[in-house]
C-alpha cells in the first residue's frame, strides 16, 4: 500500500503552536481521506521551528467505486415530487429510476448512483490545499503582494514550500502537485537553517527522516526533548548536581530549537542570597534556561543550563558568555530589589493598595483586600481554620504586589509574600496561605491543603467570581478575560481533593450579602464539574442527572452521588432499570400529552386488580423509602441497591399488563403506577438526563 508523505516549510512556528498544529494537520489530512473512501493503516504528525510534517501509511491508491441508492415517491406521485426527486439524485428522466415494491407502502422509486472512485493523487492534493487554506492556527499572516488581497492565503508565518509525495515503497513514489497560490510544491526540503541550508531532495518518510538528521534537524518533538533531557542530566551529574526539571520550560526550549546541543554556564556564588525560587523564574523567564541544585543542601547551585540550536566553532563559549552577560543583568536587578524589599514590612506595603484599581466596578485592591478578610473569617469555620489567622493572612495575601520584586518579576506574586512574611515572623499557616491562596492554576497545579490556605484561596476566588457576576462580566463563547472558568475549578478542586462539604448557595451568599444570582453561579460551577468529573472518566450525562435534583450544591456529594449513579448503570440491574424507566417515561409522556393533563398524585389501592401491578406498587413504597434513607445517610451505593429491587417488578409489568386498559379508572390508575417510577428513581437522579 502506498504512504503518503507531506511537508509545510515555513518561516517559524511559535514553539507553543507546534504540537497542536500537528496534530491539527493530522486530523485534516487523516479526517478528509477517510471520508474520500481512503481508509489509511497510521498516520504521524511531526513539527519543528520551521516545518509541520505529516506520514500517512497504508493509503489506497484509488479510492473504491460506490452505489448509493436512494429512495424516491411513490409511483403515481405528483409531478413536483418527481422533479425534486429527479434533481436530487441526478437523473435525466425517470425512466432512469428503477420500482421498488413494499408489501405496507406500495410501489416507490429508487434512484441507483454509481459513483466510480478516483485515484488518490488528485483527492491527496485536493485535500491538501484546502488544509493549508483552512488551517486553524491561533493567529495568522498574509504577506508579499498577496497580502493587499483579503482573500490571500494566511499562515502562521510565512509560507515557503510544500513536499507532498506519494506511492508505494517498492517503486519511486509521485510527486503530487498541489496548487496553493504563491507556494511552490515538491519533493524538496531544506536542512539546518545555518549548518546545512541547502536543499534536498526527498522520496518517501524514511529517507526524508534520515536526511533530515543528516542535515542537523531532528524531526520528533518527542526524541529532541529526549535528547536535551538526557544531555542536562549527564552534565549535572557531571559537576555532583541535579538537574532541576521543569516538564513546561523542556516542552518549550524543544520547540526552539531543530539540533539540539546542551551547555552549561555559570553565574556570580553572590546572587544564590536571592530565593532559589526568584533565580529560578528569573533565568527561565528570560532565558528559557534550566537550573541545577546541590543535592547535599537542596539549595541551587550557581549552574545553568541552556540549549542551542547550533554546534558552535568554539566549542559554544560565546553563546554561554552572551547567556551569562544576561543571567548576571537580571540576577543583579533581583538582589536590588530582594535586599530593598526586606527593608520594608509587609504590613507597611497596604497603604499603596489604596491606589491600586482592581476594577472599576469592583473598587480598589485595599477594597479586595477588606472583602478577603471578612470573607476568610467566614469561611474558616466550615473548613477547620483559625478565623483570626485566616483572616491575617487575607489581609497580607496582595501586600507583596507592590514589592520591588513582584513589580519587576510578576510571576513570584505569592512566594515573595510568603518569603517576606516567613522572614518577618508570620506563623508558618499564614505565610503558606500567602502563596497557596493563588492555587491551583491548573490541572496540575497543587491545591491548599493547610485549613489557612484553604479558607483564603476559596475566599479569592469566591470573591472573584461573585463580583464579576454581581457586574455582569461573565464569560462569553472562548473568551474569558478575568479566567473566571479557571477560579471555579479551583474551587471545585479544593472542595473535593480535600473532601469538604461546603454548599455552594450558601458560600455564594457569604462571598456577596444578597447576590440574586447564585443560581446562575451554580449553573457555570456545574458546567466546570462535568469537565472536572469528565477527565476523571465519569459521563457528563450522569452530573447532569444528579444536578437537575433540587439543591444540588454540595460539589462533594454531587461528585459521590455521580460515581455511585455510574457503578450502578454499569451492573445488569442498572441498565435494565433504566431502560425499564425509559419505557414507562415514554408511555407516561404520550398519554399526558394526548389527555392534556399529568398523571401524578398516588395510585389508589382499590384500583389495582393485577398481581404484577399491585407488587410494582408495593416494591416502589419499599424502594423509594429504603433509597430515602440511604441518600438522608449518604450512602449513595446503599440508595442504589433499593432501587435495583425495581428491576424485577418492573419487568413483570410490562411484561403482563396492559397499561391503557379500557376502564378509565384501571387505565388513569396504572398511568399514575409509571409515575412512581418516575418518582422513586429521583430519590437519587433525574432518570431523564440519563442518555
Amino acid at each position: 500500500m502506498p504512504d503518503l508523505l507531506l511537508e509545510l516549510f515555513c518561516e517559524e512556528i511559535p514553539a507553543r503552536m507546534q504540537r497542536r498544529a500537528g496534530e491539527d494537520l493530522k486530523k485534516l489530512v487523516t479526517d478528509a481521506l477517510v471520508e474520500a473512501g481512503l481508509v489509511y493503516e497510521g498516520a504521524k504528525a511531526f513539527a519543528t521551528p520551521r516545518r509541520l510534517a505529516l506520514q500517512v501509511a497504508g493509503v489506497p491508491a484509488r479510492s473504491p467505486d460506490t452505489k448509493d441508492e436512494r429512495k424516491g415517491p411513490r409511483v403515481g406521485a405528483p409531478e413536483k415530487a418527481l422533479e425534486g426527486f429527479l434533481r436530487g439524485a441526478g437523473l435525466a428522466s425517470i425512466d432512469q429510476a428503477t420500482i421498488s415494491s413494499d408489501p405496507k407502502k406500495g410501489d416507490f422509486y429508487v434512484a441507483v448512483i454509481n459513483k466510480p472512485g478516483r485515484e488518490a493523487t488528485g483527492v491527496i492534493a485536493e485535500i491538501v490545499a484546502d488544509a493549508v487554506r483552512k488551517f486553524p492556527w491561533p493567529k495568522a499572516m498574509r504577506w508579499g503582494e498577496a497580502s493587499r488581497d483579503s482573500g490571500a492565503l494566511r499562515w502562521v508565518r510565512p509560507l515557503h514550500s510544500v513536499l507532498c509525495t506519494f506511492g508505494p515503497e517498492t517503486e519511486e513514489p509521485e510527486v503530487i502537485d498541489v496548487a496553493i497560490e504563491g507556494v511552490a510544491s515538491g519533493n524538496t526540503t531544506r536542512g539546518h537553517r545555518f549548518m546545512a541550508p541547502g536543499a534536498i531532495t526527498v522520496r518517501r518518510f524514511a529517507d526524508y527522516a534520515a536526511s533530515l538528521e543528516k542535515a542537523k534537524v531532528v524531526l520528533d518533538a518527542d526524541r529532541r526533548k529526549d535528547i536535551i533531557l538526557h544531555d542536562a542530566r549527564d552534565h549535572a551529574l557531571a559537576l555532583g548536581l541535579e538537574l532541576v526539571e521543569d516538564e513546561g520550560l523542556l516542552e518549550e526550549v524543544a520547540g526552539l530549537v531543530e539540533w539540539p546541543v546542551v551547555l552549561v554556564g555559570s553565574f556570580d556564588e553572590s546572587f544564590l542570597a536571592v530565593p532559589d525560587e526568584v533565580i529560578r523564574a528569573t533565568i527561565r523567564a528570560n532565558q528559557k534556561c534550566f537550573v541545577m541544585r546541590d543535592p547535599k543542601s537542596g539549595r541551587l547551585a550557581n549552574r545553568f543550563v541552556l540549549i542551542a540550536n547550533l554546534e558552535a566553532s568554539d566549542g559554544g563559549k560565546e553563546i554561554i558568555s552572551g547567556n551569562e552577560k544576561v543571567i548576571r543583568a537580571r540576577l543583579s536587578d533581583a538582589k536590588f530589589f530582594w535586599d530593598t524589599d526586606l527593608k520594608t514590612k509587609l504590613e507597611d506595603n497596604l497603604p499603596k493598595l489604596d491606589s491600586i484599581v482592581f476594577h472599576e466596578k469592583l473598587g480598589t485592591q485595599a477594597e479586595r483586600v477588606a472583602r478577603l478578610e471578612a470573607l476568610s473569617a467566614a469561611i474558616a469555620p466550615l473548613v477547620g481554620a483559625d478565623a483570626a489567622m485566616a483572616k491575617r493572612a487575607a489581609r497580607l495575601a496582595k501586600a507583596d504586589l507592590v514589592s520591588h520584586m513582584v513589580f519587576e518579576f510578576p510571576e513570584v506574586q505569592g512566594l515573595m509574600g510568603r518569603t517576606y512574611a516567613a522572614l518577618q515572623g508570620e506563623d508558618a499557616s499564614v505565610a503558606n496561605a500567602i502563596e497557596m491562596h493563588y492555587k491551583p492554576q491548573g490541572p496540575s497545579d497543587d491545591v491548599p491543603t493547610d485549613p489557612v490556605a484553604i479558607a483564603v484561596a476559596l475566599a479569592d476566588k469566591l470573591d472573584l467570581l461573585t463580583g464579576f457576576w454581581a457586574i455582569n462580566e461573565k464569560p462569553t463563547g472562548s473568551k474569558d478575560p478575568y479566567a473566571l472558568r479557571r477560579a471555579a475549578l479551583g474551587v471545585i478542586r479544593i472542595i473535593l481533593v480535600n473532601g469538604l462539604r461546603l454548599p455552594l448557595h450558601d458560600l455564594a451568599g457569604k462571598a456577596r450579602s444578597g447576590f440574586a444570582e447564585a443560581d446562575d453561579l451554580l449553573s457555570f460551577f456545574a458546567d466546570r464539574l462535568k469537565g472536572q468529573l469528565r477527565d476523571e472518566g465519569a459521563r457528563h450525562d450522569l452530573v447532569d442527572a444528579i444536578f437537575a435534583l433540587p439543591g444540588q450544591d454540595d460539589l462533594l456529594m454531587v461528585a459521590r452521588r455521580v460515581e455511585a449513579l455510574g457503578k450502578f448503570l454499569e451492573t445488569e440491574d442498572g441498565a435494565s432499570l433504566l431502560a425499564g424507566y425509559k419505557r414507562a417515561v415514554n408511555i407516561l409522556r404520550i398519554e399526558e400529552k394526548k389527555d392534556g393533563r399529568a398523571y401524578d398524585g398516588r395510585p389508589h389501592a382499590d384500583h389495582l386488580t393485577e398481581q404484577a401491578e399491585i407488587d410494582l406498587a408495593a416494591a416502589i413504597e419499599s424502594a423509594r423509602a429504603d433509597a430515602r434513607d440511604a441518600v438522608a445517610a449518604e450512602d449513595f451505593g446503599a440508595a442504589m441497591t433499593a432501587l435495583a429491587r425495581l428491576r424485577g417488578p418492573v419487568d413483570r409489568f410490562f411484561d403482563d399488563i396492559l397499561v391503557n386498559a379500557e376502564d378509565a379508572l384501571v387505565r388513569e390508575n396504572r398511568l399514575k403506577l409509571l409515575n412512581e417510577i418516575r418518582e422513586a428513581t429521583r430519590t437519587v437522579a433525574d432518570f431523564s438526563k440519563i442518555q
